[in-house]
């Protein structure tokens, strides 16, 4: 089992920064990669950056050259960098974890990017 706890979401205007964080527990040791996702209502989730046990990094196309996926391994976090915000990024960003082929979430921060 892996728990997820994200942090970091909030307000912020049209071209700001935010730092989405997200703390990993459990048998992190197990975990394949990691990713940030994102939902809006009535929207399917959407993956928007994902990073490898090799520290292999993909992201959408939506968010490529804004945001940046990273991580601390001494810490077991991973975070999200989100550059040049706009208000089509507001959504619910969720943290996802695969470990061993199972699925796991975090609760989801909410984003808002006012114009």
């Amino acid at each position: 089992q892996v728990q997820l706890v994200e942090s970091g979401g909030g307000l912020v205007q049209a071209g700001g920064s935010l730092r989405l964080s997200c703390a990993a527990s459990g048998k992190i040791f197990s975990i394949n990669h990691m990713g940030w996702y994102r939902q809006t209502p009535g929207k399917q989730r959407e993956l928007l950056a994902s990073i490898h046990s090799d520290g292999t990094t993909n992201y959408a196309e939506s968010v490529k050259g804004r945001f940046t996926i990273s991580r601390d391994n001494a810490e077991n976090t991973v975070y999200l960098q989100m550059d040049s915000l706009k208000p089509e990024d507001t959504a619910v960003y969720y943290c996802h974890a695969d470990l061993l082929g199972e699925d796991f979430w975090g609760r989801g921060t909410q984003v808002t990017v006012s114009s």
